[in-house]
């Protein structure tokens, strides 16, 4: 469980770190992902995503941007989101659920 004490980057983190310790690896290509997905963490950073319709959200960047994607976390919905960079910043595309999930999708 989650400490309610905790700051919002602090929660993500740990939420991270539980996923990561879950995280079952049992083929290379697990093993390739995981380890890319600890090289791609950042500090939690606050962005603002966009979403179809216009709508934006202030959400948590979690992974650095490859160039093309990333992973950030939306505080309201209580899950991890996979974006594609844009001209207007990040875009969510509709991949959603745990972090090394949407990582792994790419």
């Amino acid at each position: 469980m989650i400490r309610p004490d905790l700051s919002i980057p602090e929660r993500i983190k740990e939420m991270i770190q539980q996923e990561i310790s879950e995280y079952r690896v049992q083929t290379d290509v697990q093993l390739a992902t995981l380890d890319a997905f600890r090289a791609a963490l950042v500090e939690p950073r606050l962005v603002t995503v966009n979403f179809s319709g216009g709508v934006t959200q202030k959400c948590w960047s979690v992974t650095r941007s490859n160039g093309d994607y990333r992973v950030v976390y939306l505080p309201i919905a209580g899950y991890f989101s996979l974006c594609v960079e844009s001209d207007f910043g990040p875009l969510d595309i509709g991949v959603h659920g745990e972090a090394i999930g949407c990582f792994a999708s790419v």
